[in-house]
């Protein structure tokens, strides 16, 4: 009790167009949770994205995934937490912020109780339980490019340094739970198996030969993206603008934040097709994912 542990969680983006449910990609782009087990009642600074928006009690993800962490390591339950949020990565856009919630309340939790015995596959079953599905857990705790299946399980692979990830951020929102409910309960069978060879295509592209020809090939996808234009279409309205100027762009997650593969080629037609109302983000792949510090000094 008492000691401050200090968890960095990246960004995350999911599908990565064919890959639906299974593909993640973890970005350079980082929220930092310190977290504390002290006094009696439940204290969270904010910094960033989420302040004076989400639940700053007992209601706040970190807090309620810390929490059910403990109950399955058989630890008691504090009274008093203390957490200070310093938020980079913006809510609501399909960048994976709840997934870098419940990652950093899980790695808090078995740090601060010194859980040995609660291993990564652990921490990727409980992720997965709360979050609902494996693709942005995956990345967040192991960084890289990750293929999530059912078990939970999963595979890091690293991406070639020659495909810089380019996100475009809106100025509006869109909540996973709304985008999910537009897709349909059956696909046709074509369209599955299209997204089958696109996904394996994709793994190869990333990894292997990065040419922007077979980047754009690789990155189409008819099993979720069409379904969810209606909710945001001028996310669908750029994605497709950007395709037909030859940049493997999709909708990142659930949306509406844009993801692009740039490469030498191709890095220079993105900012043409876009507007002034967004956010244009090289970053980097994080090879790693979360990570966890005993801070020295407070």
């Amino acid at each position: 009790m008492g000691e401050c542990v200090l968890v960095r969680v990246p960004a995350t983006s999911a599908n990565l167009g064919p890959g639906f449910d299974s593909l993640g990609l973890a970005l350079d782009l980082h929220d930092e949770v310190e977290v504390e087990l002290t006094g009696d009642v439940v204290e969270i600074e904010i910094d960033g994205h989420g302040a004076g928006e989400v639940d700053p009690g007992e209601g706040h993800l970190i807090v309620s995934t810390l929490r059910a962490t403990l109950d399955q390591l058989g630890e008691p339950q504090p009274k008093g937490i203390r957490m200070r949020c310093r938020n980079r990565i913006p809510h609501a856009r399909g960048l994976g912020s709840s997934s870098a919630a419940i990652v950093a309340g899980i790695l808090a939790a078995r740090a601060l109780t010194g859980a040995d015995d609660f291993t990564d596959e652990d921490a990727l079953a409980l992720a997965t339980e709360i979050e609902g599905h494996p693709d942005n857990v995956a990345p967040c705790l192991y960084g890289g490019l990750t293929i999530a299946w059912t078990g939970p399980s999963m595979v890091s692979l690293g991406v070639r340094e020659e495909i810089r990830p380019v996100v475009l951020i809106p100025d509006f929102r869109l909540s996973t739970e709304e985008a999910r409910r537009l897709l349909p309960a059956t696909v046709p069978h074509r369209d599955a198996a299209a997204n089958a060879a696109r996904a394996a295509l994709l793994i190869v592209a990333l990894t292997e030969k990065p040419s922007p020809e077979l980047l754009l090939a690789a990155t189409e996808d008819r099993l979720h993206q069409d379904y969810r234009a209606p909710a945001m279409p001028r996310t669908a309205d750029l994605v497709q603008r950007l395709r037909s100027a030859g940049v493997p762009a999709v909708v990142s997650g659930a949306g509406p934040t844009i993801l692009a593969f740039s490469t030498g080629s191709t890095q220079d037609l993105i900012a043409p097709e876009v507007g002034t109302d967004w956010l244009i983000q090289p970053l980097n792949v994080d090879p790693t994912g979360a990570s966890v510090r005993f801070p020295e000094t407070r």
